[in-house]
């Protein structure tokens, strides 16, 4: 199931592969939470950082309550990486507390 997926760069034009990259982490999410309507996916460079300077922010819309999360980075794909690892976790939680209501 592909997650309608709305990606915005900040002062840069972003790769059709990172998007693709993207897509397919959020995609996988979906085997741990298969209610999420769509994604959206903020991609920024801090120029206050030298080495880790990649910023990529998700916000997941799922019925009764939105998840977050943020991370920074070395490179997008690393980025992108940890922010899925910590949406799986916050949706399992979620996933959880429907199950037990």
């Amino acid at each position: 199931m592909n997650v309608k997926l709305n990606v915005r760069s900040v002062n840069f034009d972003v790769d059709q592969k990172l998007v693709d990259f993207i897509q397919g982490r959020i995609d996988k999410l979906t085997q741990f939470f298969d209610k999420i309507i769509e994604a959206d996916v903020y991609l920024k460079v801090d120029n206050n950082h030298v080495n880790e300077n990649k910023v990529v922010e998700i916000r997941l819309y799922i019925p009764g309550h939105d998840l977050f999360a943020k991370k920074t980075s070395k490179n997008f794909e690393a980025a992108t990486d940890e922010v899925t690892e910590a949406l799986r976790r916050q949706a399992k939680k979620r996933k959880e507390k429907i199950r037990n209501a």
